[in-house]
């Protein structure tokens, strides 16, 4: 009987479980694919091939990167290393949002202090107005919104508006429609007042400021929390040594772990992490083998035992010979195992997946209607504006995509 086999894909650039879905729906619609399961937690994609067909890894990444996302297959060599690299890159982004998250912050608390404080404290809005006048607070408003807008939210409205122009909305499209529709209007309220109602210019700079900087806080918390929870296969590949001591041509070299080949002798002293599993040749030794079975009594290796990569040696010098190569290794299959725990798709996923699948367009759909129903019989246009942003802003669908996949690396990170 024949059995399918599958290509494991990282997948860079998602940020919600819309951004998922485009992902998943475009794998599926390589010829040759039965299934594509797309973890937002660890940036994966894992598909599977329908028996006896061969499909180009080079399809695969580019019907991803035809989604506006970037993409590269993941062989049995970089694999291993993969989830550091991820981990790197979690915590490059979590440092980036950060840095956003600040800079937006700075900008917009003086536009929400002028504004809402002008509202909930009288005595201020007279002390504010008998500095400033109303034009030119919001002149000072319109600026600071905008150098929010343009640097750390630009984001939000690159990726909304491809992903609107690609008839894939998700996440970002919303913030980028809800954001820049208070905007405009502002903008409008503020340089062209006559296009309004009467009693309709107000401004709302401050929603588009505070929106954004609120949704940048949640990122940066969302980045940071992806990138702690990605930590467990770091520490296990701390575990892995990155060179060995290898009999070659006569001669005792240190080699790369990569370029261990089976049969090959490898010299391990007192003290050293065992690089990859092996049987003894010489020596006796007793090695800590904690990190696989929790002992923490040393065991005592003979010739003709086995070891296994990872653990360490004791008290005496070994010589091994090595029995796997470094990504067939028992610690690389831990690694492997662990990572397919995270990726596993459990029935409440599914369930989400048909969710999102129609709530991007169906949020967009109540916006409007919405905008169209305050307007006709509500009491202003900028109501009508502001409660259609409301409904824009609300729905953002990260936690449907963020709670599963990370509630599953946190569980079996522990």
């Amino acid at each position: 009987m024949t059995q399918s086999t599958g290509i494991n894909l990282a997948v860079h650039g998602m940020n919600c479980a819309a951004c998922v879905r485009h992902v998943e729906n475009a794998l599926k619609s390589v010829d040759g694919v039965e299934a594509a399961f797309v973890n937002l937690a660890n940036a994966k994609a894992y598909v599977t091939l329908q028996p006896d067909v061969q499909v180009q890894e080079e399809l695969l990444v580019k019907a991803i990167e035809q989604k506006g996302f970037n993409a590269h297959v993941l062989t049995a060599e970089n694999e291993l290393t993969a989830p550091a690299a991820a981990q790197q890159a979690l915590n490059k982004e979590a440092q980036k949002k950060k840095r956003q998250f600040i800079f937006a912050a700075i900008l917009t608390l003086p536009v929400f202090i002028t504004d809402m404080g002008s509202h909930l404290i009288p005595p201020f809005a007279h002390w504010l107005h008998s500095h400033i006048t109303t034009t030119q607070l919001g002149i000072w408003q319109f600026v600071l919104a905008t150098l929010v807008i343009l640097f750390p939210g630009r984001d939000f409205f690159t990726l909304g508006m491809r992903a609107l122009l690609s008839r894939s909305p998700d996440m970002n499209s919303l913030v980028a429609i809800g954001a820049g529709s208070a905007w405009l209007y502002s903008i409008v309220a503020l340089f062209t007042p006559q296009l309004l109602p009467l009693g309709a210019n107000h401004l709302y700079f401050e929603a588009a400021a505070v929106v954004i900087t609120l949704i940048l806080l949640g990122k940066y918390l969302e980045a940071r929390a992806k990138g702690q929870t990605g930590e467990a296969i770091t520490r296990l590949l701390r575990l892995q040594s990155h060179t060995a001591r290898v009999h070659r041509k006569e001669q005792w070299v240190d080699l790369p772990i990569d370029q261990i080949a089976v049969g090959d002798r490898i010299l391990v002293r007192a003290g050293e992490a065992i690089p990859i599993d092996a049987i003894v040749l010489e020596g006796q030794s007793h090695v800590n083998e904690a990190m696989i079975t929790g002992e923490s009594m040393p065991i005592t290796k003979n010739p003709n035992d086995s070891v296994i990569g990872g653990t360490i040696n004791g008290n005496a010098t070994l010589t091994i010979q090595a029995t796997h190569v470094s990504s067939q290794s028992t610690l690389a299959n831990i690694i492997r195992l662990v990572e397919s725990a995270q990726a596993t798709k459990l029935p409440v996923q599914n369930k989400v997946d048909a969710v999102t699948a129609w709530f991007v367009p169906i949020v967009l759909l109540v916006a409007a209607v919405v905008f169209l129903g305050w307007w006709l019989a509500g009491p202003s246009l900028n109501y009508a504006v502001v409660t259609a942003v409301a409904v824009l802003i609300v729905a953002c669908p990260c936690a449907m995509g963020l709670a599963v996949p990370t509630s599953i690396m946190v569980a079996t990170g522990r």
